[in-house]
């Protein structure tokens, strides 16, 4: 084969300049195509959606596909087959444990990325007052991963609490409650130790001063706290009562606290006579002072109660039975005149209800 030979071969395989032009240009808008196809695919800021707000939750650190299972049933809208794709092409493809709110458009990319590094959305838990820790354990525990089982486990740990300087008996009143943020995985101790942080910034911390000039422990003003929770139907009643009963501890008496009885039959109800003969250390008319510990987790306003008492000499209260609060005597004779004063209210009450109980079935009759 020869030189002209050859040369004319080339000249054959080769594209003429207008054929190579448009090669390239050919080439250029395949590459544009697929970028933008590519780009608009990852970066699409309606890719992942929802009707409404979703709540996704990944009980433990989940693949694409679990993922993908779990934006099902949550009602997230999405592509499975191009979030797979976007997936590998970002690499991410492990998504942490945790509770995702889909309550507005997203990319995949910020969607994913947001699953990968764990930046989960808050639950926001708000505590009652007033409750008691079966109950308080079951409604916290709605919230969270954890069951109230295992809450309530960690609220008897005798050696986590010892870190704490405190014990069973102290736990459940220093559940302070307000509303607070946490993430929805959390253990059970690490929810506790997040309370017992509150507790002492915005109680122990704050009112150290008040603690040091009552001479009281803030255990004491916890329990005294926690029996003003139970009584008072009434805020503004609070200090008084407050008041009532540090009377009653300055000169020796008995509390004589009915919110204490029910503690001990674990409900509230008409007391019996028995009731009040309960050997139970927390038995107020058999025990002198304080009881072991709260019986309740009171609010705030009955712990400022309890830290800053009205000033009167009220020894006596009778619970109104028209649920208007209580009537207060500084001695006895006022508080039986009291006494008997709401016994003939309720009596008269019950005669009107049976009345027209007889009238609704007279009508019935008819």
């Amino acid at each position: 084969m020869n030189r002209n030979h050859i040369l004319r071969i080339l000249e054959n395989t080769w594209l003429q300049p207008g054929q190579l032009a448009i090669g390239i240009i050919v080439l250029i808008i395949s590459f544009i195509t697929v970028f933008t196809s590519r780009y608009n695919r990852i970066y699409n800021s309606s890719a992942i959606r929802s009707d409404s707000t979703s709540v996704i939750y990944l009980y433990h650190d989940a693949n694409i596909r679990q993922l993908n299972i779990a934006m099902d049933s949550s009602g997230v809208a999405h592509d499975s087959t191009e979030m797979f794709w976007v997936s590998n092409m970002l690499g991410w493809r492990k998504f942490k444990q945790g509770r995702y709110v889909v309550n507005k458009p997203y990319s995949y990319k910020t969607f994913l990325k947001k699953l990968a590094m764990g930046s989960q959305d808050p639950v926001r838990v708000t505590i009652l007052p007033g409750s008691n820790e079966k109950r308080f354990a079951e409604r916290v525990a709605q919230h969270f991963i954890f069951s109230a089982d295992t809450l309530q486990q960690a609220m008897n740990d005798s050696t986590f609490l010892a870190n704490y300087g405190l014990t069973k008996k102290d736990v459940f009143g220093r559940m302070l409650p307000n509303t607070y943020r946490f993430y929805w995985n959390v253990s059970p101790k690490q929810f506790l130790s997040r309370m017992f942080g509150e507790f002492n910034h915005l109680v122990v911390q704050k009112y150290q001063d008040r603690f040091f000039q009552l001479d009281k422990s803030v255990d004491q003003i916890l329990t005294l706290a926690s029996i003003v929770e139970w009584e008072a139907k009434k805020d503004s009643e609070k200090a008084i009562i407050s008041g009532l009963y540090w009377n009653r501890l300055r000169k020796g008496w008995l509390l004589q606290a009915d919110p204490t009885i029910d503690y001990i039959i674990g409900e509230r109800r008409r007391l019996l006579y028995k009731d009040y003969k309960i050997d139970n250390p927390y038995n107020t008319y058999e025990n002198r002072g304080l009881p072991p510990g709260p019986i309740t987790n009171p609010g705030m306003s009955s712990i400022k109660a309890a830290l800053f008492p009205a000033h009167h000499d009220y020894m006596y209260m009778v619970a109104k039975p028209n649920g208007d609060g209580h009537a207060f005597s500084k001695t006895l004779a006022k508080h039986e005149e009291q006494s008997a004063r709401w016994r003939r209210w309720l009596r008269k009450q019950y005669r009107i209800k049976r009345e027209r109980e007889r009238q609704a079935d007279s009508a019935k009759n008819k």
